[in-house]
């Protein structure tokens, strides 16, 4: 006769739910408070729908796995911590700084402004910033490794898609004085043009 064993599932603890609903939670909740820009552009590049395919995908394969069967280490908690924290604050300070040129699509108006406060002083694209430590964050507490770089390169080319044609639509519309900010600024990962 075989035994049959009668345990517990060993599932992510919930200190882990709570850490992970928070930070999607603190992440999100400027980007309806702050309000979209909705007002039809004067010009717009929809190619960045390719990216932000990618990045979709990328987030998909973070949770690929049911959290319930999921163990956790605990070396995970700390980056996943310290990356949610940072998500949060570059999503908050860069919609304050952006304010009515909040935008969903890659788009410029006539009266579009270069912004460079906040988190634009040090980098061009701190809302991308902001999906990067997301997915690090999460990745670290719910990816499997091999899911998880895959869904990193994915979530970068993805990224690297949208910097592109935001870049350009910038570029066409402030000419030199982008190009000069372009060249002294980061992108979306400091220290890296």
């Amino acid at each position: 006769m075989a035994s049959v064993k009668i345990g517990l599932p060993t599932g992510l603890p919930a200190y882990a739910y709570i850490i992970l609903i928070v930070g999607l939670l603190v992440w999100f909740l400027p980007f309806p408070l702050a309000g979209w820009n909705r007002k039809t552009p004067q010009k717009r590049d929809s190619r960045w729908r390719w990216g932000l395919l990618l990045e979709v995908i990328a987030f998909a394969l973070v949770w690929l796995v049911p959290l319930w069967s999921r163990s956790l280490s605990p070396w995970r908690i700390a980056p996943s911590v310290l990356f949610l924290l940072l998500a949060s604050l570059l999503s908050w300070t860069g919609t304050r700084a952006l304010g009515r040129h909040l935008r969903f699509e890659a788009a410029v108006d006539a009266d579009h402004q270069l912004i460079r406060s906040g988190p634009y002083r040090v980098l061009r694209h701190p809302i991308y910033a902001s999906m990067l430590c997301l997915i690090l964050g999460t990745g670290f507490m719910v990816a499997r490794p091999w899911l998880f770089v895959v869904a990193l390169i994915l979530f970068l080319a993805g990224t690297e898609i949208r910097v592109r044609v935001e870049d350009r639509l910038l570029a066409d519309r402030f000419g030199e004085e982008f190009r000069e900010y372009r060249r002294n600024t980061a992108a979306y990962i400091p220290l890296l043009r």
